[in-house]
């Protein structure tokens, strides 16, 4: 698996995930959501540079140019519901893109395991495609993993590339083994996990954040 983890270098990423964390700043909902799209834009600009250009005749005013375009649109697979702005995000630089949502969430136990339940995909075909699957918290990997598993009911993408804000070691770990094929991309990486599985120091839940609590 490669990895890639986008924090190594100094940029604007840094003052996003820095308000994302700050407790004071997740106060303001909406500049919650805005900093995770900005962080996919910022993403998908990093992933754009791995993906196949070709040349394409250009019609200007004044004539015409061979110019540089993706020579095929990705598939993008967002876990509901917490990836929703980060998906936009995404969504903003490959703007052709085909859109596939799954929810996956976890169902706790009070001995503090839960399981990951996929209970929803709406995907295309994405046999020989190239598939970006977007979770913004990646914690234990399970959910990833799972995921990953319903949409091969859609076909076996060429190329699997993996975008989340914010990655546990553990998490990373484990996608390294259930995983090996993929890229993988991430904004910041912590150390640790707690007792019910999330990431310390991290930044709470992304979903209630975004969009409140759930039942």
């Amino acid at each position: 698996m490669q990895i890639n983890l986008l924090s190594n270098q100094n940029s604007l990423l840094h003052q996003f995930i820095a308000e994302l964390r700050d407790i004071e700043v997740q106060k303001d909902r909406m500049r919650f959501r805005k900093n995770i799209e900005r962080i996919g834009q910022l993403m998908a600009y990093e992933v754009s540079k791995v993906l196949a250009w070709e040349e394409q005749s250009i019609q200007t005013p004044l004539g015409r140019h061979q110019s540089k375009v993706l020579a095929e649109q990705p598939v993008l697979a967002t876990i509901l519901r917490a990836g929703l702005s980060m998906h936009q995000g995404v969504l903003d630089c490959f703007d052709k893109a085909d859109c596939a949502f799954i929810s996956a969430y976890r169902k706790h136990h009070d001995n503090h395991t839960f399981d990951i339940v996929v209970e929803y995909l709406a995907c295309p075909v994405i046999q020989d495609r190239i598939v970006l699957l977007i979770d913004p918290m990646l914690a234990t990997g399970q959910s990833i993993e799972l995921t990953y598993q319903a949409l091969l009911k859609r076909g076996n993408p060429k190329q699997l590339h993996i975008l989340s804000l914010i990655a546990s070691k553990a998490g990373v770990s484990y996608l390294q083994e259930k995983l090996p094929q993929a890229t993988l991309w991430i904004a910041d990486m912590d150390d640790s996990l707690n007792e019910d599985g999330y990431i310390i120091p991290g930044l709470g839940d992304a979903g209630d954040l975004s969009y409140g609590e759930k039942l």
